[in-house]
């Protein structure tokens, strides 16, 4: 997984309330296992009309917003279903970060998982980043998560929370592999001596 330290980019607004992992990535492109290839279908039934081309008005069809790395969201993102097909999605895309006043819960848990940065704030702190967000390419934002600061396209600052551990590892590029790799050194350990006291369970 790709480490997160600090994140420059353009912020796109997306003011819509429970948005769920079906408008984030529909049911009919769930066959791949493949974490790549997904972002060109993110938010599929509002980019493209019913002939596969591009609705003009969708943020992300908007010359400033095709190469947005920061999403500010309504209360309730990826609610729905658990798949996790929705973070794969978004950072294909190339979106790491998602700042929105509240998220379901597995989504919540399924960014860490996957390199990405869900940020929550009260419902008047991202209503003001939204104004920002809308400035077009000038809603350039930095994530600074070591500082857990936000620095908004004035040079004002926004402090966030973010639990200690989850922090960890997002700076360090760890997801649930990672950090079992880190115990790799005992995890032998304990299969030699397994080996020599109970070789009956080795075989």
């Amino acid at each position: 997984m790709e480490k997160f330290n600090k994140l420059t980019g353009v912020a796109a607004p997306l003011p819509i309330i429970n948005v769920d992992t079906d408008m984030i990535i529909p049911k009919q492109f769930l066959k791949t296992i493949k974490r790549t290839g997904l972002g060109k279908n993110l938010f599929d039934e509002m980019r493209y009309d019913d002939k596969g081309n591009e609705v003009p008005d969708f943020v992300l069809n908007k010359p400033a917003y095709r190469n947005a790395k920061i999403l500010v969201a309504g209360d309730n993102f990826g609610c729905g279903s658990s798949r996790e097909h929705a973070p794969w999605a978004i950072l294909d895309f190339g979106i790491r970060c998602v700042i929105a006043p509240s998220f379901a819960d597995i989504f919540y848990n399924n960014c860490f998982k996957n390199g990405i940065l869900p940020i929550k704030l009260p419902q008047d702190v991202v209503d003001q980043l939204m104004k920002d967000a809308e400035n077009g390419a000038n809603a350039t934002m930095t994530i600074d998560l070591e500082k857990q600061e936000i620095t908004r396209p004035d040079g004002g600052v926004v402090a966030f929370e973010v639990d200690p551990f989850r922090k960890h590892c997002l700076l360090n590029g760890l997801d649930d592999i990672g950090l079992t790799l880190q115990k790799a050194s005992s995890i032998e350990e304990y299969e030699t001596r397994l080996r020599t006291s109970q070789p009956w369970l080795a075989a």
